[in-house]
Parts: C-alpha cells; sequence; structure tokens
C-alpha cells in the first residue's frame, strides 16, 4: 500500500510560496504532488489544454495526456533511516502517460522493497524536449529535499517504460549540462541518476547509444524478445554499455511482448525479482530485504 507523504501546514505554506515549486494534495490518490515549474518559470514549450484521462480501453490502465503542468507525486517507503527513491515515468509514446500501470503500481512494488517512488507526470503530447527539462528538474528537486523526504540523496534512480525508458536513457548519457537556465538553488544539484531501470525501453537507437560512455549511470534493462519493434535498440545500448565499467544488467526472454508493467504472465513476469537483486548487487537495497 502507498504510503500518504505527511507534511505539515508550515512546510506547505514554505513550499506553496516558493518562486520555483508548490505542493499540493493529489486529487487522485496519496502522496504530495510537487509542480516541477511555477507559473512563467518553464522552459521549452508548453503544452496546449488542460489535463485530461483518455477513453477506457477496457484494460484497467489510466492514461493521461494534455501535461500542461509538469509535476510528479512522491510515495515514501516505510523506512527509519533515508530510503533509496526512483522516478518513475510512465510510457505511452511520448503521447500519453500509462499513470497506474507503468507509474503508481510501480511506486507501490518500489515501497514493498523500502524504496520511495516518486512518479513524474512529464510534457505530452509530442514534447520530448519538454519532457526531458521535466525530469531534469525533477531529479534536482528530488536530491534538494531529499531530507524533508527522508530520502538518500546518495541513491536516487531513475526508473522508465517503453517512452518512459528512452527518458530514464536520455537522462542517464546527458547528465553533464542542463537544458534550462538555472532557476534557483535545487538546479544546484546533479544531473546524472545514481542508476537507471528501463522496461522494455524504446527508441534507444536513435542517438542514444553513441553518447554511451563510462558516466552512464549504472543501468539494468528488461526487455522480451517479442517485442520486435524495440528490443533491437535494447541490444545495441546493452552491447554500449558493456564497453563500460559499470554494473550492467540485461534481462531478456522470450515472451512478453511490450507495454506490460507489472501485469504479465509470461515470461518477463520475473523482471521485478531479477531488478530486485540487482539493485541489491549495486547495493541501493540492503541485502536484508
Amino acid at each position: 500500500m502507498l504510503r500518504p507523504l505527511i507534511t505539515s501546514v508550515a512546510l506547505i505554506c514554505a513550499f506553496s510560496s516558493s518562486a520555483a515549486e508548490s505542493a499540493k494534495p493529489d486529487p487522485k490518490g496519496p502522496g504530495i504532488v510537487v509542480t516541477l515549474w511555477s507559473k512563467g518559470s518553464m522552459p521549452g514549450q508548453p503544452v496546449k489544454g488542460t489535463e485530461r484521462t483518455l477513453p477506457a480501453r477496457g484494460d484497467e490502465v489510466i492514461r493521461l495526456t494534455d501535461i500542461s503542468e509538469p509535476s510528479f507525486t512522491v510515495y515514501r517507503a516505510e523506512s527509519a533511516k533515508p530510503a533509496p527513491a526512483v522516478i518513475i515515468s510512465p510510457g505511452g509514446g511520448y503521447g500519453g502517460l500509462a499513470y497506474n500501470k507503468e507509474g503508481t503500481e510501480v511506486a507501490a512494488w518500489l515501497n514493498k522493497l523500502g524504496v520511495t517512488g516518486v512518479v513524474l507526470k512529464y510534457r505530452v503530447p509530442n514534447n520530448r524536449e519538454g519532457a526531458f527539462q521535466d525530469i531534469q528538474r525533477a531529479i534536482r528537486l528530488v536530491r534538494h529535499r531529499a531530507a524533508e523526504w527522508n530520502i538518500d540523496r546518495a541513491h536516487v534512480g531513475v526508473m522508465g517504460f517503453s517512452a518512459g525508458g528512452h527518458l530514464s536513457a536520455r537522462l542517464s548519457v546527458h547528465a553533464v549540462a542542463a537544458t534550462y537556465a538555472r532557476i534557483d538553488a535545487a538546479d544546484d544539484q546533479p544531473l546524472r541518476p545514481d542508476f537507471a531501470v528501463l522496461g522494455y525501453p524504446a527508441y534507444l537507437d536513435e542517438g542514444l547509444v553513441p553518447l554511451v560512455d563510462g558516466q552512464t549511470a549504472p543501468t539494468f534493462i528488461a526487455h522480451a524478445e517479442d517485442d520486435k519493434r524495440f528490443i533491437k535498440g535494447s541490444d545495441a545500448y546493452f552491447a554500449a554499455l558493456k564497453g563500460t565499467k559499470a554494473p550492467h544488467t540485461f534481462f531478456r526472454c522470450a515472451t512478453g511482448g511490450h507495454g506490460h508493467g507489472l501485469r504479465s504472465e509470461k515470461d518477463v513476469k520475473v523482471w521485478p525479482d531479477k531488478c530486485r537483486d540487482w539493485l541489491t548487487q549495486i547495493g541501493v537495497l540492503a541485502s536484508a530485504r
């Protein structure tokens, strides 16, 4: 069960008055929503319209689009000491976000591992550069406010699915300079994630592979071979990762297709266990968990 993040009235007022960010209750569930950009400060291209939910397809997936006010929601882990955190980017072909299947459900799973889940709403549709600015701002804000949310600043990673996997990988290989001008003290935080988890990532072979180097974050990839459109990108990306010294892992299996999240009954269904083991191996999770 996701744990609501409880914040005092004084803290809420303090953060709401900030020129760079605001916090408010999430009407769709527990947690705290943090707006990435205050009015007038958002760089890049805006998205027209108001956030809306796309028509249901009978698969119990909540699909959001027209994200004109990018934000993230923090779901804190039950932990006496500072916990690792993961910024989760749902997929949707950069046209929408599979918000529960590849967002809040993943945060609930991470909470069971003792990890704080941070579900990102990045700019969609058709705004890759805006989405990239959003994830850059998100990781800086999470690190800047780590003490407030009991987060271990040394273990802040990213996790993305499909297009969200591409977005997470992009942050992993472009972690030197931001693509927007400094706004406040949060933007003094580093951009490079401490680790990355890519679930059936899309578009990896569209310019990212040549950028992989020794500074690329340790990466876990999960991809099924019958996702024929995108598996080649994961193959190429992992081949580049193997040339570096960081602990990278590719869980490649026969069946699972694309867009399964945590819901598959095919071979790929064990990817969460493989990922948990890898996070333990690289020291993000305690071996007792």
